[in-house]
């Protein structure tokens, strides 16, 4: 099933699917992918949804990059806006698994699924208990969604947590 189909099948957000990254409107800046013919489309899944759910701290959007779809939330990045993030990667996996599960099925498993992109400054300091929460949660802040980036450094940290440290390593007189 393509993301288009998955969106169609979603009565929530069945009419607010775009072409590439329309849905993101003025912050379709904050996605670099190499080849923008991947681009399966994309859905603003705020505002598909904000007369369902006016009170709730709801996602922003979902686009698909070759065949898997990833959910990014453009926020302020700042120890203030930790909790609402948090809040509304909660209220989005809830929302998928409730509502979108034909789209819940396209997430990512080359890369994370989840992001949040920083929309203006970075005030998160690393020492902070809201920083510890953001790590915790797997969405730490990034200053925008870069595909190669990510896979980069995706395979660069799975390389390194399957390496055995040296010290650890049999030696030749342990055998």
């Amino acid at each position: 099933m393509t993301f288009k189909e998955a969106v169609e099948q979603t009565p929530q957000v069945a009419k607010a699917y775009k072409a590439g990254l329309l849905a993101f409107g003025d912050y379709s800046s904050k996605v670099v992918v190499p080849d923008n013919r991947l681009l399966g489309g994309s859905v603003d899944i705020d505002a598909a949804t904000v007369e369902l759910y006016p009170n709730d701290n709801r996602w922003d959007y979902a686009f698909d990059y070759n065949g898997e779809t990833f959910f990014i939330e453009v926020h302020t990045a700042s120890t203030s806006e930790t909790s609402t993030v948090l809040r509304k990667l909660e209220w989005l996996k809830v929302w998928l698994s409730e509502q979108a599960p034909e789209i819940d099925k396209l997430k990512s498993k080359k890369l994370p699924p989840f992001y949040w992109v920083q929309s203006k400054n970075y005030a998160l300091p690393t020492h902070t208990p809201q920083y510890r929460k953001a790590v915790s949660a797997k969405l730490i802040p990034i200053k925008e969604w870069n595909y190669e980036l990510l896979c980069k450094q995706y395979a660069s940290q799975s390389k390194s947590k399957k390496r055995v440290p040296k010290y650890m390593r049999k030696s030749k007189k342990d055998n």
